[in-house]
């Protein structure tokens, strides 16, 4: 029998040592609290998990259309930006007619 890679002699010694320092009176409500953490904790787990997937879904069932002007978009305002650094703008200036 093993629970984290321990067998009983080391289960048993950790609960008389935990009964020892707590006390009897302490226990009922130190597994109380732990266990309301590991709840929380797989609740925040559940959420996340759920948020991720329904993410991931909608962008799967994205329709094309959309994707495709975003993509355009971006690729428009990278050209802009590229522009914008060589310093060539498309504006003629008086010096360049």
């Amino acid at each position: 029998m093993g629970f984290f890679d321990m067998g009983l002699p080391e289960i048993l010694l950790i609960l008389i040592v935990v009964l020892i320092i707590w006390g009897p009176a302490k226990i009922p409500e130190i597994a109380r609290t732990l266990g309301k953490m590991l709840r929380a904790f797989r609740k925040a787990t559940s959420d996340l998990t759920t948020t991720i997937t329904k993410e991931l879904d909608m962008e799967e069932k994205e329709p094309p259309s959309q994707s495709r002007a975003i993509s355009d978009a971006k690729a428009r305002k990278s050209a802009d930006a590229g522009k914008a650094e060589s310093g060539n703008t498309g504006i003629a200036s008086p010096g360049n007619q």
